[in-house]
């Protein structure tokens, strides 16, 4: 039959999985890093997958298409809710709650690690620990690097890490959406000093920028022997 439904555009296609998120039956999901139509029948063509997708990437054409089936929607749900057997995926959101200890000489350090995912990727846009975060957006490599980088930088931070270098996307956009819809109280940026590190820090200038907000903001370059090379 010839029905309305939704296609997504792969090149605007950031891959952050708000689209998936948004789409109640299932019909979206994310295969090599972008979003994809699994199944046109779990497709209601109702569209609450646009409003969620920050790069425009996608919109309703009127195609043949497999009628939408609910009763195989409410299946795959019901499916879905079963707890695994593995666990949770492990990109699902979630918080870390730390306590306060007292350091003993000798003792392992904990980490100070607040939330679940880090990677830009995969963060939800929006979620409870942006509330009044500092957020800290750091190059992979800074934490390999920097020794004391649990204590210096994560601790009271909600981190954010990625390679602009070996992530194909553009981090803006994803990182424009968390400091837009989210009460961040300042941003500190950690990169190394090799030069496509700065993908990383212009990436959050134009989140910055593009988000309409005026935050403070600094950043911490790391040299590749694991020290402080600037401060900004």
């Amino acid at each position: 039959m010839i029905r309305k439904i939704i296609q997504i555009d792969q090149k605007k296609c950031n891959g952050c999985g708000a689209c998936a998120s948004a789409c109640h039956e299932g019909a979206i999901g994310m295969a090599d890093g972008k979003a994809k139509l699994l199944r046109d029948d779990y497709c209601d063509g109702l569209g609450d997958c646009l409003p969620a997708c920050p790069t425009g990437a996608i919109s309703f054409v009127e195609r043949e298409a497999a009628a939408y089936d609910e009763a195989a929607v409410l299946a795959a749900k019901a499916k879905k809710e079963q707890p695994l057997p593995c666990g949770c995926p492990g990109s699902a959101a979630k918080a870390i709650k730390r306590h306060e200890t007292v350091s003993v000489t000798n003792s392992p350090q904990e980490s100070e690690l607040r939330q679940w995912p880090v990677q830009i990727k995969l963060a939800p846009v929006n979620a409870p620990w942006f509330d009044g975060a500092k957020l800290l957006v750091a190059a992979d490599c800074t934490a390999y690097a920097y020794a004391n980088f649990h204590q210096d930088f994560i601790k009271g931070h909600i981190t954010l890490v990625g390679c602009p270098k070996l992530d194909a996307v553009d981090y803006a956009i994803k990182l424009t959406e968390i400091i837009r819809n989210n009460d961040i109280r300042s941003v500190t940026v950690v990169r190394m000093e090799v030069p496509c590190c700065g993908g990383i820090e212009n990436a959050v200038v134009t989140a910055l920028k593009e988000s309409g907000k005026f935050i403070p903001w600094n950043v911490v370059t790391i040299a590749t022997d694991g020290s402080i090379l600037e401060r900004v």
